[in-house]
């Protein structure tokens, strides 16, 4: 077998998140279907993880399997643009050793969620609009330092999932801003479901005055979703980037 990953972009809007879901339309199921009719073969994809419904990815990966060489790659990656819809794009697709696994073999990932108080167009649907008057970035900013203390985020965690742990490590976590719109980037070897965003809501509150720093350490010790915040909404959250290790590629 001859292994693949692909890089793709896609706004999540109208899609119930990446992963094959039997009564809703997917971001994979969309891939799938136009890999199947450029190769004229069924082609399944593994992804490197799930977003949910409404999120957008700039950077997810994905592998898929071929009995023979795809050729062309750069060809391949145009041709599945042309039968993808709009809002899905295949970026680039590299060869890569027959053992790498899109999902396990990922160093980090990194997720943007975007805030601003400012009506724009060209951004309604990236960016969670709501009102950012007197938040305090300077304090979510140090109860993002705390995030570093921490590696089970079960307090964070979706509860019922099927995940044997809710470790994870996290590298970074800042708020930043750019121009009218403010930047939460959070990078770490992995996630859990609907951990990005239950932080971020919980994070939002503390810039609110609702709760301490201190408040935000002792949620994340008792290892309780109840005691978070409400999760932010999905259409301000991207995948941004995977790292992999460069010897999984064949150059």
């Amino acid at each position: 077998m001859n292994r693949y990953f692909t890089y793709i972009t896609y706004d999540g809007t109208r899609y119930c998140g990446w992963q094959r879901q039997p009564n809703g339309l997917s971001v994979q199921q969309e891939l799938e279907e136009a890999l199947a009719t450029a190769l004229q073969q069924p082609v399944p994809v593994v992804g490197a993880g799930r977003t949910d419904a409404g999120v957008h990815a700039v950077g997810m990966a994905a592998h898929f399997d071929l009995p023979e060489p795809a050729g062309d790659l750069p060809e391949l990656a145009e041709k599945l643009n042309r039968l993808l819809p709009c809002d899905i794009a295949v970026r680039n697709i590299a060869a890569v050793r027959d053992d790498a696994h899109a999902r396990f073999d990922a160093l980090a990932r990194t997720y943007k969620y975007y805030v601003s108080s400012v009506k724009n167009p060209f951004n309604r649907a990236w960016v969670c609009r709501m009102q950012l008057r007197n938040m305090d970035f300077g304090r979510m900013n140090e109860a993002c330092l705390a995030l570093y203390e921490y590696t089970d985020f079960t307090s964070f965690s979706k509860l019922h999932t099927d995940v044997k742990t809710n470790n994870c490590r996290i590298q970074h976590a800042e708020w930043t801003q750019e121009g009218d719109v403010w930047v939460f980037t959070i990078t770490a070897d992995r996630f859990l479901r609907n951990m990005v965003r239950a932080i971020v809501g919980t994070l939002l509150e503390i810039g609110r005055g609702k709760r301490t720093v201190d408040e935000f350490r002792q949620l994340i010790e008792a290892k309780d979703r109840c005691r978070a915040g409400t999760s932010a909404s999905a259409c301000g959250l991207s995948l941004v980037a995977i790292d992999y290790p460069d010897e999984l590629f064949i150059h």
